[in-house]
């Protein structure tokens, strides 16, 4: 499939190292807002939606994690980017590791967040035949519980409401055919082709994919290393951002920031 023209918005210096920031299934580029501001600081800093969602374009499937690794290439080049540095949430992070292994000479720094190298194919599957069904808005409480730890969840309903729009908003075919693409993700065969310097964060109470997800990666990458975010779900970022993006900075400001 050819890649398609993902909608994206940049901060930060137009000179700096650039930074992609790949966002999870179901959300858009705006899950990652907490953390723009203090990485535009010193990172030209891209965000995108993956397709299928938010505002980009869901062409006709299927789709593959090529395919999605492709639209983040196509991205690069659209931005004049050699090299970048990666950093994936979820289905991000399932395309940040494919493309790290694929193309190790576009990636600077990576960072691997709430993912999974293998997840269980079947909820997936589930979940993209009832948004075929029903369409994603139905969805999109459970999903939500997923991303949130019910405490945190019951202290910012706004923030509940932002991110169940957020998959109400995904395309219905789109957000199915991405789940499709999760279904049929097996990433451990790669792990040792990966090079990038790796930071693996993980939600401690993360019910979509547990912390053994998480470790199996970092046993996987050489020289990975493996951060616990607790308390923390699915979108650690949002549950800890002060956390997560120090934890991020301190990743990427290793190499002296250049990717």
């Amino acid at each position: 499939m050819t890649a398609v023209e993902v909608s994206y918005t940049e901060d930060g210096p137009p000179d700096a190292p650039v930074v992609v920031l790949s966002n999870s299934l179901g959300a858009t580029r705006g899950m990652w807002d907490p953390q723009v501001p203090a990485l535009a600081e010193r990172y030209r800093v891209v965000t995108y939606d993956t397709r299928g969602h938010g505002e980009s374009p869901a062409p006709a499937g299927p789709y593959s994690l090529d395919d999605l690794v492709d639209d983040a290439l196509a991205l690069l080049d659209r931005i004049g980017a050699r090299r970048a540095h990666v950093v994936g949430l979820s289905l991000g992070g399932m395309t940040a590791m494919r493309l790290a292994a694929r193309e190790p000479d576009r990636v600077g720094q990576l960072a691997l967040l709430a993912t999974s190298a293998r997840p269980d194919p079947q909820g997936f599957l589930d979940r993209a035949a009832q948004a075929r069904s029903g369409g994603t808005a139905p969805l999109a409480s459970t999903v939500v519980q997923r991303w949130l730890t019910p405490a945190h969840a019951a202290e910012h309903p706004d923030l509940v409401a932002r991110l169940e729009a957020m998959i109400a908003g995904a395309d219905d075919e789109g957000y199915a055919l991405c789940c499709e693409v999760v279904a049929a993700v097996d990433l451990r065969e790669e792990l040792a082709r990966i090079t990038a310097p790796t930071l693996v964060v993980s939600g401690a109470e993360d019910p979509a994919l547990p912390p053994p997800h998480q470790q199996l990666i970092a046993d996987g990458i050489a020289g990975a290393s493996l951060v616990s975010i607790s308390p923390g779900a699915h979108l650690p970022n949002l549950e800890q951002p002060l956390e997560v993006t120090g934890a991020l900075l301190g990743h990427l400001d290793a190499t002296g920031g250049h990717a």
